[in-house]
């Protein structure tokens, strides 16, 4: 079966000019980014849509343009957020703390703080995020100006979260012991990037504030969101909170499609929705996820390529068989045995040293095709900031040799720079 849409899904979309075409030759091909943007907005417009435009029920925004060229959509205002919300109200593991009332602090990129304070600006009449309060450029948004809702705050404040400094760490501590007092039993919902809140982590460690939860107060539940989660991320923030730590998959013009639980294995969350993947090399076992969904009613999506990649259990095209949601196809390297994503360099990694914190993978000058042998250098933290042994630097240089085809000698870094979106780049070339 090639994915193609149910007759009602056809119904819903029979009118969307996008689509005509395809509805008339009754077949439906991929569909690509680049094709999604041609003509906008008026490959996408029909009179319902102007008057939701009209009415202030949808609305134009970007995509956060993280890992791929920003692309502008129309949707419902708070499309992500609510399908967050209710995701995060059904989960099996964590919708005790929904239900129980608890606020969401949310640590990640300082790009979606910024956001939220230039949004809350513009609320109350400023322009660009300086209306002469907080938001200025001279001085640094308030709680109150990073306030999403009334459920949702974001804490950081820099771009990258090697570095920052005891005031940041001592300022955010504050900022949840705050959140987690505005709840009867003091509970809170963690939202983050794992390795944002990896980091904190381990500053408060550094500074002698992790020990106390007085210092340093525990969530109730923990998402992970917003980027691929490392295997001994995972692993040393399960080390660190004894609460649930769930993951969650999805996309700024999707909404979440997928959740784990708190073993990690995944569940389709697709209301709305039917995934399919597509093989991204002829008979290989790394899959193009593509999604068809109607639960954005005035964009929706029929067989569109997402650009992410992922990996089953058995190597089938499975949806419910997806184990890892791997890396983008835009960043894919050339293996022996196929293509080679973010993830799987990751599982090689972290099989080999639970102590390797931020990796990077540096192809050197010259290796492209046909330039002669193939080598590479792997630059890595580590968690208590100590090079790995020799046998663990051996081990790993080995494993991830034997996964790219190149040789590869691995190399301590005290420090790997944070993107300029606010996420790691496990690939670079130099």
């Amino acid at each position: 079966m090639d994915g193609q849409p149910t007759a009602d899904v056809i119904e819903q979309v029979k009118d969307i000019p996008i689509y005509r075409d395809s509805v008339a030759r009754g077949h439906f091909p991929v569909l690509e980014k680049p094709e999604i943007a041609r003509g906008f907005p008026d490959n996408w417009m029909t009179p319902q849509l102007e008057a939701a435009l009209t009415a202030g029920e949808a609305e134009y925004v970007l995509s956060t343009g993280t890992n791929h060229a920003r692309m502008q959509l129309i949707r419902p205002p708070y499309f992500l957020l609510r399908s967050y919300y209710r995701l995060w109200s059904e989960h099996p593991d964590i919708a005790h703390t929904w239900r129980d009332g608890c606020r969401r602090a949310s640590l990640t990129t300082v790009l979606a703080t910024e956001h939220v304070a230039r949004v809350n600006a513009k609320k109350r009449g400023g322009q660009d995020g300086n209306d002469g309060h907080a938001s200025t450029p001279d001085a640094e948004p308030s709680l109150e100006d990073r306030r999403l809702d009334e459920r949702t705050v974001y804490l950081n404040l820099r771009l990258d979260p090697a570095l920052w400094e005891r005031a940041d760490v001592e300022r955010m501590l504050g900022e949840l012991r705050a959140i987690a007092a505005s709840h009867p039993e003091g509970r809170y919902h963690l939202d983050c990037s794992g390795y944002h809140l990896a980091h904190l982590v381990r500053h408060a460690e550094d500074a002698g504030l992790w020990e106390d939860p007085e210092a340093f107060p525990r969530p109730a539940s923990i998402i992970t969101a917003y980027e691929y989660t490392p295997r001994n991320v995972r692993r040393f923030l399960e080390s660190r909170f004894d609460c649930p730590v769930v993951d969650l998959f999805g996309s700024t013009e999707l909404g979440y499609l997928f959740y784990s639980d708190r073993t990690g294995s995944y569940r389709p969350y697709l209301e709305g929705m039917s995934v399919e993947l597509l093989p991204v090399a002829p008979g290989g076992t790394l899959y193009s996820l593509i999604v068809t969904s109607v639960r954005n009613p005035h964009m929706p999506l029929v067989r569109y390529r997402s650009g992410d990649c992922a990996r089953t259990r058995d190597g089938s095209p499975d949806p419910e068989k997806i184990v890892s949601f791997c890396g983008r196809e835009k960043e894919l390297l050339d293996g022996p045995d196929g293509p080679v994503a973010a993830g799987d360099l990751d599982e090689r990694v972290g099989a080999a040293s639970p102590r390797v914190f931020v990796h990077q993978l540096l192809l050197l000058e010259g290796e492209s095709e046909g330039s002669g042998p193939q080598s590479a250098v792997l630059r890595c933290t580590t968690f208590d900031g100590k090079p790995l042994g020799t046998d663990e630097s051996e081990a790993v240089g080995r494993s991830v040799s034997a996964l790219t085809g190149r040789a590869c000698r691995v190399e301590h870094r005290d420090h790997i720079p944070i993107g300029a979106s606010g996420k790691y780049a496990w690939l670079a070339r130099s």
